[in-house]
């Protein structure tokens, strides 16, 4: 019997900090295989052993070596390409609102001299992204774009060696579809869009009147049968309102918060202790929205057999006084 010998694979580059326009040189250390499938992360492939590669721009590429075609014989690194000048990289080309999205300064640097970062925002705007999981001093900015706007300004000011570089670049950021949820108090009825996990500040929204108008959860065609409140109350006593999901009731009761319980009754679990003044559920993102007096909550609808809820809910604003929720999807 014959064996397959076991082939690892990998690579090096050389330089270590190549520039744009500059050849790099990529070194096959694979111990064995046949066929070499090179990607160099700008669109560029090989099929050679060990090719050299010329970058046109600087940025960080993702290099890929599959050896004899098989997705097992498979090498990633990253390589980073400078520039001369100081400059930064983004990890996306297009941009839209409430998405993540990092900057990376590329500063050549084969001395190691002490570098110091500074990201801004040009002009005397309103800011119009936010920072998320990092400093403005920090060499990778991770962000997301609160607004569409033609011309998102970014800039990065770098210190190396004691000389001074400032750059500045302009991005388009689009706007994007999404869910709203509609709140009704008696300033009027407001919408606010959702990103997943972000949203947008709610503003006042006259579209929203019909849907508000229309919304209630005192009545709910559900799989063919009407459920309604005279109907539910002699299962829930406190019942002011509710909605079905999943074979999930969520109500709101009197004196006693928001609750959830199996459409027969059955294993019914206190969501939120203060007084619910509105609620509706979102059946594209899978959400319970209600009202509490000074601000708007939401949480995942509910999955396990015995209702029990493993996050914890989470503020969606503070707008005070709602009495009705609805959803625009």
């Amino acid at each position: 019997m014959m064996a397959c010998k076991k082939i690892d694979v990998d690579f090096s580059y050389s330089p270590d900090q190549p520039k744009a326009g500059e050849k790099v040189t990529f070194t096959n250390l694979s111990t064995g295989g046949e066929e070499w499938a090179w990607t160099f992360g700008d669109g560029g492939t090989s099929t050679l052993k060990s090719p050299t590669y010329t970058y046109k721009n600087p940025g960080t590429y993702t290099v890929t070596l599959k050896v004899d075609g098989k997705s097992s014989r498979t090498k990633v690194h990253e390589i980073t390409v400078y520039d001369t000048i100081p400059t930064y990289s983004a990890s996306d080309s297009a941009f839209a609102i409430y998405r993540d999205y990092s900057f990376q300064a590329l500063v050549y640097n084969p001395y190691n001299y002490e570098v110091k970062y500074l990201w801004y925002q040009p002009g005397d705007e309103a800011p119009y992204y936010t920072v998320t999981d990092t400093t403005m001093r920090a060499a990778t900015l991770h962000l997301y774009f609160t607004r569409p706007m033609t011309e998102a300004r970014l800039g990065l000011l770098v210190v190396l060696n004691g000389d001074t570089t400032r750059i500045e670049k302009s991005f388009l950021v689009v706007n994007r579809e999404t869910n709203s949820v509609l709140f009704r108090n008696a300033q009027g009825d407001y919408r606010q869009r959702i990103f997943g996990q972000r949203a947008e500040d709610p503003r006042q929204d006259a579209s929203a009147k019909a849907l508000l108008d229309a919304e209630q959860d005192t009545a709910q065609l559900y799989n063919g049968k009407w459920f309604k409140m005279s109907e539910l109350k002699p299962i829930f006593p406190e019942l002011q309102g509710f909605k079905i999901a999943g074979r999930k009731i969520y109500y709101r009761a009197e004196g006693e918060g928001l609750w959830v319980a199996s459409i027969d009754g059955a294993n019914p679990v206190q969501i939120e202790t203060e007084e619910c003044t509105a609620m509706t559920i979102d059946l594209v993102d899978n959400r319970i929205y209600w009202a509490v007096a000074n601000e708007v909550r939401y949480m995942p609808l509910v999955g396990a057999d015995n209702n029990r809820f493993v996050t914890e809910p989470q503020t969606i604003n503070t707008l005070g006084g709602v009495t009705r929720i609805a959803t625009d999807n």
